[in-house]
């Protein structure tokens, strides 16, 4: 079994849809980038657990075996350019 790039984005989409979501790689292995205020308030192991969440039918079933997140909020995001 195997997932897109695009299929990785339409499922975060789903769970985070107010936030903007870019998703790359193949292969099994995946870069994540999420910018929302969802995460506001959360530390790096709560933000990549609620991504864990969602990916995790397709980690288990081998599908994704790699993924770098970059998760942020928007004022993050801001701050950082």
């Amino acid at each position: 079994m195997s997932i897109t790039s695009s299929e990785i984005e339409s499922l975060l989409a789903q769970k985070f849809s107010d936030a903007s979501i870019a998703a790359s790689g193949d292969n099994g292995s995946y870069q994540v980038q999420i910018i929302s205020d969802v995460f506001e308030g959360l530390n790096a192991v709560k933000r990549q657990q609620a991504v864990y969440r969602v990916l995790n039918p397709h980690i288990s079933s081998g599908a994704i075996h790699a993924i770098n997140m970059q998760l942020l909020t928007t004022g993050e995001q801001t701050a950082g350019n």
